[in-house]
């Protein structure tokens, strides 16, 4: 089955918004079972978008076009696939009621402007989006008047933002293509998320063990994201689930504790899932991470349940006077250093009075380093009612990343300590 992905966006090539849809729908769609064969980012134009699909048409079975389903002048998928197929534009009334309740519900009339959102092409199926006002698509271009062999090409169109397309693809799409493009043979897939452990240590621990089932089918992938890995087991046909099966029983005996969930969720679903488990709460005092640690958590639903409260102690000032971090401490050691952090972390447990307490500390750059203490430093340190222990990094990235990083790093500090009952 050829796959095509189109990606609309004038702001993609311009560089002012990351193209994430490609990597997400590229890895959803593998662990289905599916490839994307061809991918393709083109403008916000009319004959720009024409052309993609005119391509795509001709030698696809499926396309996801991503975008331009706005109410906007720019948002022009809707209309160039209309005219392209032959499919006049008609006003749905289901679409429109909703689009006047997302309004309703927020106290604001419709704009005019958004009704041209409720126009669908005959014949097309809609895909509700409870996040936003663009419905998804699903068109079925039966006969298909692009293609030599005349067979039939879906078209589905997604809205732009992440928030929307997500949840749609995995609650209206994956539905529809199980309906009517299953996959050719069957396929396993199995994604371990690893933390703690860098890329190039990751291959060389299962590499070589897995080189016999590498040999005979199995698929072996690497995925770095900054503070984490993820590697991706998968195989098709008859023997898939044969092949994968001791790839991962090989791979979780020899990366043990740094893999963190075979699941697609985020480091701080986890910590917060073991914490509520185990009803278990949770005090942050950050200060080079600057509430990053917070904001995870408190993306996580139910958070609420676990996490008590989050102090972003910048200035020793705030240490002191919300922490109870003492000033010859401070004086003596500095703000960036184990004892400090020490220090953070019970005072945050002792005022909450929590399970847990976790503290960062750290110089996140581009100044402010030294000799002994250079840019990037960063100490760790996590208090519960057995103990306080601490740990000391070396994050050279750049100051987002290094906040990124650096949370990650707290975080699974807080998730060993919760499975072993080390702290």
């Amino acid at each position: 089955m050829f796959i095509e992905l189109i990606n609309t966006g004038t702001e993609l090539l311009l560089g002012r918004t990351a193209n994430t849809h490609q990597q997400w729908l590229g890895c959803r769609l593998a662990d289905l079972g599916y490839r994307v064969a061809r991918q393709a980012t083109v403008s916000d134009t009319g004959p720009e978008i024409e052309q993609a699909l005119r391509e795509a048409l001709a030698r696809a079975d499926l396309i996801l076009v991503t975008g331009g389903l706005g109410p906007t002048s720019d948002d022009l998928t809707r209309e160039q696939v209309a005219a392209l197929l032959g499919r006049p534009l008609r006003l749905d009334a289901g679409v429109r009621a909703h689009i006047e309740r997302f309004f309703a519900l927020r106290d604001r009339p419709m704009p005019a402007g958004n009704e041209v959102q409720a126009l669908v092409p005959e014949g097309a199926r809609v895909l509700w989006n409870p996040l936003g006002t663009a419905p998804g698509l699903a068109i079925e271009a039966r006969p298909n008047p692009f293609r030599r062999d005349g067979a039939p090409s879906w078209l589905v169109l997604l809205p732009g933002p992440p928030r929307e397309l997500q949840p749609m693809f995995n609650d209206t799409v994956v539905p529809l293509l199980r309906e009517r493009l299953p996959p050719a043979e069957d396929s396993v897939s199995r994604t371990l998320r690893t933390v703690g452990v860098g890329e190039s240590l990751v291959q060389a621990r299962i590499a070589e063990p897995l080189r016999p089932l590498v040999a005979t089918g199995l698929e072996l992938g690497y995925c770095a994201h900054p503070g984490q890995v993820d590697v991706r087991l998968a195989a098709r046909g008859p023997e898939a689930a044969r092949l994968v099966r001791p790839a991962e029983e090989t791979v979780r005996g020899l990366l043990g504790e740094h893999i963190f969930t075979a699941a697609d969720e985020e480091l701080e679903t986890v910590v917060v899932r073991l914490l509520t488990e185990r009803r278990q709460t949770l005090a942050l005092a950050e200060s080079c991470t600057g509430g990053c640690l917070a904001h995870r958590l408190t993306n996580v639903p139910g958070a609420s349940a676990v996490f008590q409260a989050g102090l972003v102690t910048y200035s020793n000032a705030a240490k002191e006077r919300l922490l109870g971090v003492r000033a010859e401490t401070l004086a003596r050691h500095g703000a960036v250093s184990e004892a400090v952090a020490r220090e953070m972390a019970e005072g945050a447990r002792r005022g909450n009075e929590t399970d847990y307490a976790v503290a960062v500390t750290g110089i996140a750059g581009p100044g402010g380093g030294s000799a002994a203490k250079p840019v990037g430093t960063v100490f760790l340190a996590l208090a519960s009612a057995r103990a306080t222990v601490a740990e000391h990094h070396l994050n050279l990235w750049d100051r987002e990343t290094f906040k990124q990083v650096s949370a990650n790093q707290a975080l699974d500090l807080l998730r060993r300590a919760v499975l072993g009952g080390r702290a």
